[in-house]
């Protein structure tokens, strides 16, 4: 493989596409015990389904709708790489920090995406050992925010943001393809998931899920909501497939109304990004 692709990987990677992550050999095998589901209900301290129970996948879906709001902090781990941000849709603007790998490895990465309506920014450090055969490497360590075309990021998954879709990990997508789940305790649930159609979710991918083959119709997965019912955790324990290793998938969400709008960066520490950057993402 070769530079080029490998850095395209990493991109990818870094925004939590999964299947991409084995370009570094970076899988982390997930350390979730699988949750056996039983039918949606209150599981007691037998293990049955106490009568009357409501509907625990409605209330997942419900746990969501928090999100819709676009006013909240988020993060997310997986595949050897990290993200954490804030969505604040009252001023139309986002931030997210990625990083993926460290000085150890052949090719590191962090990322600082700023998103303020009608703008965009990316401050990129690219690291390890094979960095310096990056094409263009020096037009992308400059150490500024590099202000984006919105033309030419436009659908981007990696530099763009859609303020119609605010969720960067896409668990309401995810909770639509709960097949089995049970609730663990106060505010707590395990399950499975039916990933074949979620390659729209931020925190999946459609290599990785084709990887999967008929695993991906039924991936444990663990939840929590906070005491206001809304979704504060989800994990997903992908399962081994081909060459990658198992690995967890954990979202978090918090601040629910109480995030702040993402600052720009200042004048003197912006430059308009070169072509390098778009090939990089390409």
């Amino acid at each position: 493989m070769t530079v080029r692709r490998i850095s395209a990987g990493l991109v990818a990677a870094a925004l939590f596409t999964p299947g991409l992550v084995a370009c570094t050999d970076t899988g982390t095998t997930g350390t979730g015990a699988s949750p056996t589901a039983t039918a949606s209900g209150t599981a007691t301290a037998t293990g049955t389904v106490a009568p009357g129970a409501g509907d625990a996948k409605q209330e997942l879906l419900a746990s969501t709708e928090a999100i819709r709001t676009g006013n909240f902090r988020f993060t997310m781990t997986g595949g050897g790489s990290t993200a954490e941000g804030q969505v604040h849709e009252p001023s139309q603007s986002a931030r997210i920090r990625v990083s993926l790998g460290d000085a150890s490895s052949d090719l590191s990465m962090t990322l600082d995406v700023i998103h303020h309506r009608p703008d965009s920014w990316v401050k990129v450090d690219l690291g390890g050992r094979a960095a310096g055969k990056v094409p263009g490497v020096e037009a992308l360590n400059l150490g500024k925010y590099q202000h984006l075309d919105q033309n030419r990021i436009k659908g981007d998954r990696n530099l763009g943001f859609d303020f119609d879709r605010l969720d960067p990990a896409g668990s309401e997508v995810l909770t639509r393809g709960i097949t089995e789940v049970r609730r663990t305790g106060e505010g707590a649930y395990a399950g499975t998931i039916d990933v074949s159609e979620a390659a729209e979710a931020g925190s999946l991918d459609a290599s990785m899920i084709a990887a999967l083959g008929a695993q991906a119709k039924s991936v444990p997965f663990t939840a929590k909501v906070d005491p206001q019912g809304r979704l504060s955790e989800l994990v997903i324990q992908v399962p081994a497939s081909g060459q990658t290793a198992a690995q967890e998938i954990r979202v978090t969400y918090s601040d629910y109304g109480n995030a702040t709008a993402a600052q720009k960066p200042p004048a003197d520490q912006v430059v308009e990004a070169p072509p390098e950057l778009y090939r990089l993402f390409d």
